[in-house]
């Protein structure tokens, strides 16, 4: 079991140092995704990618956090990793629970590693009761309650299940993406381990999350995802039954 840590950046220079800090002091191998970041976070980078364990792959322009986790899942496979830690970049995850998730993965390797955020005073009220909607759909979609929040972006995917549904022409790219994965992971029979981890919303804290874009988004995957949910609940009842007979 390899595990190497995936951040994907967009304009986080102020706080992905500190993140990848913390996951190379627990001997984690880091993969910094520069988003198409502007030239001040780019040079950042660079000086990061210069320290041993961090490397840095650039993409030609903005694509979304989605487009960003998927190349770097897919250039860790290349170098040889099984396993994928997906956290953010803005210092909002505490990066050192990036332990307790490798143990867990270690003690289920077959399973997504999925963040379970305990918030604290800082977090938005709004974006604290919005995110259950999504959860509802999620429940909806699985028909199970396997997934508790699909939205954190702190998890870590099997890559040998996982790369396959990444072939999806209709796989979310940005702020849909966390959600749309956990989903079809759920589909695609991987087990699911919901891990605890402290979530802190720091003061002036970057958040590219655009209310009007990425709600439609969102909604739009929902969408997709209950009538891709249809054609599929008889094996997912199937599957339910024979878990709890």
């Amino acid at each position: 079991m390899k595990v190497c840590a995936v951040i994907p950046v967009y304009n986080h220079g102020g706080t992905v140092g500190g993140v990848a800090a913390k996951l190379r002091e627990q001997g984690l191998p880091v993969l910094l995704v520069d988003d198409g970041s502007a030239a001040a976070t780019a040079a950042q980078l660079d000086a990061l990618a210069r320290q041993d364990g961090i490397q840095l792959l650039r993409l030609p322009h903005n694509q979304g956090k989605g487009v960003a986790v998927i190349a770097g899942m897919r250039l860790a496979v290349e170098q040889g990793y099984t396993h994928g830690l997906q956290i953010d970049a803005d210092g909002q995850h505490d990066a050192f629970d990036a332990s307790r998730f490798v143990a867990a993965a270690q003690a289920r390797p077959e399973a997504l590693i999925c963040g379970c955020p305990i918030y604290d005073a800082s977090v938005p009220r709004a974006r604290l009761y919005g995110r259950y909607a999504t959860h509802i759909w999620v429940w909806i979609n699985t028909l199970s309650f396997a997934v508790r929040d699909s939205m954190c972006g702190f998890r870590i995917y099997p890559l040998a299940t996982t790369l396959p549904q990444l072939a999806h022409a209709s796989m979310g790219r940005r702020m849909d993406f966390d959600t749309e994965i956990a989903v079809r992971l759920v589909w695609a029979g991987v087990p699911v381990v919901n891990q605890p981890t402290r979530v802190h919303y720091p003061v002036g804290g970057i958040s590219h999350f655009r209310v009007w874009r990425d709600n439609v988004l969102i909604s739009a995957m929902h969408t997709r995802l209950f009538f891709g949910m249809l054609w599929r609940a008889p094996l997912l009842l199937a599957r339910k039954l024979r878990s709890n007979p």
